[in-house]
C-alpha cells in the first residue's frame, strides 16, 4: 500500500514558478525613470528657485530706475505736483463740502493764496538777507584781513611775492581750465531753464491733481482687469490718504525745527537769523540730509560772524533741536502718521540719495509711505470690509466677512445630533 502511494507521488511532476529548464529565478526589477528624479538636495533647489526669482525682480526694478532717469524732467514734476496736491487737498476738500464753494474755484483760490505765501516768505527772506550780507560782508573783509596779518606775521612769515605766485598759479589753471569752465556755466544755464520747465509742469499737473484727482486715479484702476478693481481702488486710496499725513506731518516738523534753529540763532546773536530758519523749513523737507546741511550753514554763520564759542552753542542748539525732531517728534507724530521706522526713514534716504541724488532723498520716504500702506492693504485684503469700496462698486459682503467685522454673537444652545443625511445643504457648505 505504502509503495503503491510513493510510487504515484514520484510520477507527479511539480513546476516551481520562475525556473526554466532548470535555471536558476532572476529577480524581477521595476522601471526607474531617471530622467525625473531629483539628484539635488531640496534645500538647494530652494535656495536657486528664490535666486532667479531674486535676480529677476532686481533686474526689473533695474530697468524701471534706468528708465526713470531718462525722463526725470518729467518724473520729477509730478512727484513734486503730488506733494503738493497731498498739502493741499484737504484745503480744496474743506471750500468745496463745507463751505459748498464749486470745486474749479475753490481750487483755483488755494493756488493762489498758496503762491502767494511763498512768494511773500521769500520775498521778505531775500530783503532780510540782502541786508544782512552787508554787515556780513563787512566782518568777512576783517577776518580776511586777520588771515592775511597771520599770513606774513605768523609763523609762515610769507611775502608779498609768494602771494603774486599763488595768485600766478591760480590764473594760470584757470586759463587751462577755460573749457571746462564755459561747459560748467552752459551746462548750469541749461539747468534754470529745466528748473524753469519743471516749475511751469509742476504747476499744470497740481492743478489737475486737485481738480480731477479722483478721475484720474479711477482712469488708473479701469485699466486693470474687473476683478483687481476693488482692491487696488482701495489700496490706492489708503496709500494716497498716507501721502497727505506724511506732508501734514513733514510741514509740522519743518516748522517746529526752523522755529528751534531760528530763535536760537536770534537770540545768539547771529546775522541772517530769519532767512536761515526759511532755510531750515526748506530743507527739513528732505530727511535727515537737509537737517545736517542747515544745521552746518547756522553754524558756520556763527563763526565767522561772532567767533568760535558762539558757534559752540550755536552746534549745541542745532544738535538739541535735532535730537528732539529724531528722538520725540519722529517717532511720535511721524510714525504713527505713515508707520514707518526710524532705520527705515534712514535706509530709505540713504538709498535714494545714492540713486538719484537730492530728488531720490526728497522722495524716498513719501514713496515708502506710500508703499508700505498699500501693500498692508493688499496683504490683509482690507477691501473685503472696506465700506467705501463695497458701497463704490456695489458689492455685498458675504456672511464670513460680517462675521469678521462684527463682534462674536453669544453662545447659543447645543443643537441636536443629526445625521450626516438630515443636514441642511447650507450647513453643509459651511462646514466645508
Amino acid at each position: 500500500m505504502k509503495s503503491s502511494r510513493l510510487e504515484r507521488l514520484r510520477r507527479i511532476r511539480v513546476s516551481l514558478p520562475g525556473r526554466t529548464l532548470g535555471k536558476p529565478a532572476e529577480p524581477r526589477v521595476e522601471a526607474v525613470d531617471f530622467k525625473g528624479a531629483e539628484d539635488m538636495p531640496y534645500a538647494v533647489r530652494l535656495a536657486a528657485s528664490w535666486a532667479w526669482r531674486f535676480l529677476i525682480i532686481v533686474a526689473a526694478l533695474g530697468v524701471l530706475v534706468w528708465a526713470l532717469s531718462k525722463v526725470s524732467l518729467l518724473v520729477i514734476p509730478v512727484l513734486v505736483a503730488a506733494l503738493l496736491s497731498g498739502l493741499l487737498s484737504p484745503v480744496v476738500n474743506a471750500l468745496n463740502r463745507k463751505l459748498a464753494v464749486p470745486r474749479g474755484l475753490a481750487v483755483g483760490i488755494t493756488l493762489i493764496g498758496f503762491l502767494a505765501l511763498v512768494i511773500a516768505g521769500l520775498s521778505l527772506a531775500g530783503q532780510r538777507l540782502s541786508a544782512g550780507f552787508t554787515a556780513l560782508w563787512t566782518q568777512a573783509l576783517f577776518g580776511i584781513e586777520q588771515v592775511q596779518g597771520w599770513l606774513f606775521n605768523g609763523p609762515l612769515k610769507l611775502t608779498n611775492d609768494d602771494l603774486q605766485g599763488v595768485l600766478d598759479d591760480a590764473i594760470v589753471q584757470l586759463r587751462g581750465n577755460a573749457t571746462n569752465i564755459l561747459s560748467e556755466a552752459i551746462s548750469w544755464t541749461s539747468f534754470i531753464g529745466q528748473f524753469l520747465t519743471g516749475t511751469l509742469l509742476a504747476l499744470f499737473v497740481l492743478i489737475f491733481l486737485l481738480l480731477d484727482g479722483r478721475k484720474i486715479g479711477l482712469f488708473l484702476v479701469n485699466l486693470l482687469p474687473r476683478r483687481a478693481r476693488p482692491a487696488m481702488d482701495g489700496a490706492l486710496t489708503r496709500g494716497w490718504a498716507s501721502l497727505v499725513s506724511y506732508v501734514r506731518v513733514q510741514m509740522l516738523v519743518a516748522f517746529i525745527d526752523a522755529i528751534g534753529i531760528g530763535f536760537g540763532a536770534f537770540f545768539l546773536g547771529v546775522p541772517l537769523a530769519m532767512p536761515l530758519g526759511v532755510l531750515v523749513f526748506l530743507g527739513s523737507f528732505i530727511p535727515v540730509v537737509g537737517a545736517l546741511i542747515t544745521g552746518a550753514l547756522a553754524v558756520l554763520l556763527a563763526l565767522v560772524a561772532n567767533g568760535w564759542v558762539n558757534a559752540l552753542i550755536m552746534l549745541a542748539v542745532v544738535l538739541l533741536v535735532q535730537q528732539a525732531e529724531s528722538n520725540i517728534l519722529q517717532p511720535l507724530i511721524m510714525g504713527k502718521a505713515v508707520s514707518l521706522h526710524p532705520l527705515a526713514v534712514v535706509l530709505a534716504v540713504a538709498g535714494g540719495s545714492m540713486l538719484a541724488g537730492i530728488p531720490g532723498a526728497l522722495f524716498a520716504v513719501p514713496l515708502l509711505a506710500v508703499l508700505n500702506a498699500v501693500v498692508k492693504y493688499l496683504s490683509g485684503r482690507a477691501w473685503e470690509r472696506d465700506e467705501f469700496v463695497l458701497a463704490h462698486y456695489g458689492i455685498h459682503p458675504s456672511q464670513e466677512q460680517l462675521a469678521k467685522t462684527s463682534a462674536p454673537p453669544a453662545p447659543a444652545a447645543p443643537e441636536p445630533q443629526t445625521s450626516p443625511d438630515d443636514r441642511q445643504p447650507e450647513t453643509t457648505a459651511n462646514e466645508e
